[in-house]
């Protein structure tokens, strides 16, 4: 147990993981000028915790076993996958849960207008939302992916030199 402790690599992408979801909240409130503590749990979001964490453990791989190793080259392509991913399928199952969402607030809209009984109800009886923040647009993955690559050099620098 005391060896996983001392796990460069994994360390490097905990790490990313953390850096980018605490990030989350400080670039929202210069957004929005409104705070919002659970973003750090959440998904999606700038910067993409899964390109800081996936960009993190190859650099640290990179780092520790040479660019030219088949370790890097494993580490390398999972990065690529899940970047890609983040980006692409996760992204649009989150913009078609925004459409759905939509259609859902205009058939409450209309339910409400014939039903009086609706209006009894909670809000929680009256829709349950789709998590519509699910995957990355192009700039949160590559920010994020920046973030993991950045970090994980000024890490392999102060620890491994």
């Amino acid at each position: 147990m005391p060896d996983i402790l001392f796990n460069f690599p994994l360390i490097a992408a905990l790490l990313g993981v953390f850096s980018a979801q605490f990030l989350k909240i400080p670039i929202h409130y210069y957004q929005t000028k409104k705070v919002r503590w659970d973003l750090f749990i959440s998904t999606g979001g700038m910067p993409s915790s899964h390109s800081a964490s996936v960009t993190s453990l190859a650099t640290a791989v990179g780092a520790l076993h040479g660019l030219g190793s088949s370790l890097f080259a494993i580490a390398a392509m999972f990065a690529i996958i899940v970047m890609y991913d983040a980006k692409g399928i996760r992204w649009h199952a989150g913009e078609q849960a925004a459409v759905l969402n939509d259609l859902v607030e205009e058939f409450r809209d209309h339910v409400k207008k014939t039903n009086e009984d609706f209006n009894q109800k909670n809000a929680d009886e009256q829709r349950k939302e789709l998590k519509e923040l699910l995957g990355h647009s192009p700039a949160e993955v590559f920010f994020g992916g920046l973030l993991g690559i950045l970090q994980t050099l000024l890490l392999s620098w102060l620890f491994l030199a």
